[in-house]
């Protein structure tokens, strides 16, 4: 018994000395990010990257999802940690949408991010000039439990259609590009930074062409809509984009809920304040990063992230 018990503690001893106690006890955290035709994926992944570099007690991990409303409902169920979420589903979630009890109040704004701008992609010979002509048309309206779906849904409404009028696909970026490709569907609304991967293989493979969004509708949408601003699809952004496009944006921001530790808070901060240039040899949105943006934020501020912004 005395040589199984010596045996026992030796092997302990080993397994110790090869694990170590930090990796033991390393924590491992997710970051819900989107399709992996958008920019929330490698922006995600290099933020993932850079934090478990930098934070010795965590492993972070990128998660391809469904986009804003999915990382915002496993955040708040407990599912993931950390997530990519568009202004309106952190604020409906926070809020609670048509008036209903909120039951995503403990959602807090952990960094800004990057505006995002609504892409609306016709096939070249389409003779829509306007979210308005599509009425009876097969629509992609983005993946099921996306920020681009939401956002699709208040920019119909706004050009006096819903979906009981449209033919609505529930395609992600890519799948729309190949269907717009194919002829499979008739249009295709983004809502992703520029330049979006899944648009330029749209716009350079297929003969696609982007509609905009006229002031008039652009200010009613809004009056009813204030977490929306007026955006631009810069001339020579994609091919055939030879003058300025006039469209909604929206601002992008990492969310989680208010229980995170708020020395993780302060890693991201770190991080998108000064290794900036990782994550823009990942992607050019993060050149549009601006921690100033936090006093614009749509929901209440993490208290870590609060604290940040008092103090920068």
């Amino acid at each position: 018994m005395r040589r199984l018990a010596v045996l026992f503690s030796a092997t302990a001893l080993m397994l110790s000395a090869c694990s170590g106690d930090g990796a033991s006890r390393r924590q491992f955290l997710s970051l819900g990010t989107g399709g992996t035709g958008g920019v929330y994926y490698p922006l995600g992944g290099a933020i993932a990257s850079r934090l478990s570099v930098a934070d010795p007690a965590r492993q972070y991990t990128a998660e391809v999802t469904g986009g804003s409303v999915e990382n915002v409902n496993r955040i708040l169920g407990g599912q993931i940690d950390m997530g990519f979420a568009l202004a309106v589903t952190a604020y409906e979630a926070y809020h609670g949408a048509e008036g209903a009890e909120a039951v995503g109040q403990s959602l807090r704004i952990v960094a800004p991010l990057y505006p995002n701008v609504t892409h609306i992609l016709v096939p070249g010979n389409s003779s829509a000039t306007s979210l308005a002509d599509l009425g009876g048309m097969r629509v992609s309206v983005g993946s099921a439990g996306s920020g681009t779906e939401q956002i699709s849904m208040q920019l119909l409404e706004i050009h006096g259609l819903q979906y009981a009028d449209i033919d609505a696909r529930y395609l992600s970026f890519n799948e729309s590009a190949a269907a717009l490709r194919d002829g499979a569907i008739d249009a295709a609304i983004f809502s992703v930074g520029i330049p979006a991967a899944a648009v330029l293989e749209a716009t350079t493979t297929g003969s696609v062409k982007l509609l905009g969004i006229a002031p008039d509708v652009m200010a009613r949408l809004r009056e009813q809509y204030p977490y929306y601003s007026v955006g631009a699809i810069p001339a020579g952004a994609y091919p055939g984009v030879d003058e300025e496009i006039q469209t909604a944006a929206m601002m992008n921001w990492l969310v989680a809920d208010e229980s995170l530790d708020g020395a993780v808070v302060d890693a991201v901060m770190n991080i998108l304040a000064s290794d900036r240039v990782s994550l823009e040899q990942v992607h050019d949105m993060a050149k549009q990063i601006d921690l100033n943006r936090l006093d614009d934020a749509p929901i209440p501020l993490h208290a870590a992230a609060r604290t940040f912004s008092l103090n920068r």
